[in-house]
Order: structure tokens, then sequence, then C-alpha cells
């Protein structure tokens, strides 16, 4: 048995371990360590805490998976309900659809009984206002909703290499099942209702028992396009190695173009718990916890150097 995070998911991952040890399925693995996540204050970029958009607005996405049968579930946009990877399990369990979003989630989640809450910390909140008095000097922040351009903010607000946070787990069980979930609280600062790859099946995650598991975090617009997570247990199903797929997945994204291109890392996780995890930025790691090891391992994550870093017309190298 092997649980393997993101290292933002170290308050998570024994907890998700107990589980396992306890005979509890891959699923329920990730699920639990994902609620400490959620419910941790500190973490800025997922659940209770999480910077806002930009109206102030805390957002929440989450996705799971079970790669037994390749049952999803997924909410995004969602406002006022602190563990939306539960959620995301109700919608996986409970339904016979895939991904909810907005008031709908939102009125889904109530009716499974989940509590209601202010997700805005004073402290996300100053963070918040203190980064847009930065670069709006003269915007009244309160106002902001009002504006009929909203739009035109969105890139000069958002610092592309602060913005991106997201927790990622992968669990390997007993019965060698595995699983994978994700939960954001998305791009700081961003338009309001943005979805990035963290809800997105096929994107921020994806599990298949006969092959393995992958997640992703970063600038989550690029993994949607290059439908990064299911790349790579596609890789992994033709044979590829870890360190192969990891590498393909990297040309896959480096092939990419537009405007817009920033940091991209991912976790992959074979069938027979074999892991590894990529990063285009340097010094960057995740973590590993096997049933036999009593502390989780943090591990440096294979750094591929890109050529190429673009944000709106300027373009740099990341050499």
């Amino acid at each position: 048995m092997i649980v393997v995070t993101s290292t933002n998911g170290g308050v998570g991952i024994r907890e998700s371990m107990r589980v396992l040890k306890a005979g509890g399925s891959a699923v329920d693995a990730v699920e639990a360590g994902i609620r400490l996540v959620e419910a941790n204050p500190d973490e800025h970029s997922v659940g209770y805490g999480g910077i806002p958009n930009l109206l102030g607005q805390v957002e929440l996405d989450a996705a799971i998976m079970d790669g037994r049968n390749l049952t999803s579930g997924a909410v995004g946009a969602v406002k006022g309900y602190m563990h939306v990877i539960s959620v995301a399990r109700k919608v996986m369990e409970r339904l016979p659809h895939v991904f909810l979003v907005g008031d709908g989630a939102e009125r889904f989640a109530a009716e499974m009984g989940f509590e209601r809450r202010d997700l805005l910390t004073p402290e996300a909140r100053e963070v918040w206002a203190k980064h847009l008095q930065t670069e709006m000097p003269d915007q009244d922040l309160d106002r902001l909703a009002e504006r009929s351009d909203l739009w035109k903010w969105v890139e000069l607000a958002t610092d592309p290499e602060r913005a991106y946070g997201t927790v990622n787990f992968i669990a390997l069980d007993a019965q060698g099942d595995i699983s994978a979930g994700v939960s954001t609280s998305g791009w700081a600062w961003k338009y309001p209702g943005r979805l990035g790859d963290s809800p997105v099946v096929g994107a921020g995650l994806y599990a298949d028992n006969r092959a393995g598991a992958a997640t992703c975090t970063g600038m989550g617009e690029m993994a949607i396009r290059a439908a990064t997570a299911r790349s790579a247990v596609l890789y992994l199903k033709m044979g590829m190695s870890l360190e192969e797929a990891g590498q393909q997945l990297m040309n896959d994204l480096d092939a990419l173009g537009g405007r817009y291109l920033s940091v991209m890392n991912f976790i992959l996780v074979d069938r027979e718990g074999r892991h590894t995890a990529f990063s285009n930025f340097e010094d960057r790691t995740y973590l590993y916890l096997c049933d036999t090891m009593e502390e989780p391992v943090e591990l440096p994550r294979c750094y591929v150097q890109t050529t190429k870093w673009r944000w709106g017309e300027k373009e740099r190298s990341m050499a």
C-alpha cells in the first residue's frame, strides 16, 4: 500500500495511510487525506483560507476517480462548502452525472447534508487586498463587481509564478485498487467562474487499475489543452516506463503555443506502486508513504527545463 501526494499534502498523508491500514479503500484514503488539507487555514491554495478570485470570493474545485471502474465525480466554482472532495465523491456515488458546477453543485452539497460556512479567512482577504491594491491602486476593491471590464484586469492582477496551488493524492490499497483526487481554490485572483484542470477528469487527474494514476498542479489551462493526466496513464498502458511517460508529457506541454505558458508539475504512480514526479521548475518536491514506513519521505521532482515561459506578450527562458 502506498500514498503519494504533492508536498502540501503532508498534513493529510498519515491519515490517508491510517485509512488504508484499517482496511479502507484507495478512494477512502484519498478523500481522508485531502479533507485535512482542505481544513488547513495555513494552506492558501486549497479549501478554507484559499486565496479568493478577483472579486474576493473563494471558489473551490475538486475531483476524485476510482481506478477500479473509471467512475469519477467532480465539482467546480463552489462557494461556501469546505470539503469539496467529499462533495465530488457524492457526485460519483449518488448521481448519473460526473461534473456539477456553481449553484447546482452548491445545491447538491446542501442536499447531501454538508455544512455551509464562510471560507474567506482574514489572512487570505488581506493577501487578496494587498496584492490588488498594488496592481490596481486606483480601483475601489469593494466595487469591482460593478465593473463591466473586469476581464481586462485578470492578466495584470495575476502573478504567473505565485498564482497556482493544488493538493493532489494518489493511493494504492491492499486490493491493488488505485484512486486519484485533487482539490483546489484555483488560480489566485482568477476571473470569477474560472475552472482549471483540477476538476477536469483527464486533465488534472486520472486513475485506471490497469496502468496507474496521474495528478497535476500548475497552470491548469495547459493540462486541459494537453489532456495531461489521461495521456500519462495512456503512456503507461502503452508500456512506457514512468520516466519515459513523464518526459513525453513534458514534450507534449512544451509543444503548446499561445500567449500563456507557465508552471506545470505532475505525479505518476504505476499499478505496482512505483512512482515519480516531474516539474518544469527547479527544486519542486513531492511526498510518499508506504505501509512499511513510519514517516513520509520527501523526494525531488525530476526537473525538465523548458525553453518557453510566456505571459501575455512577454517571453523568456526558464533556464
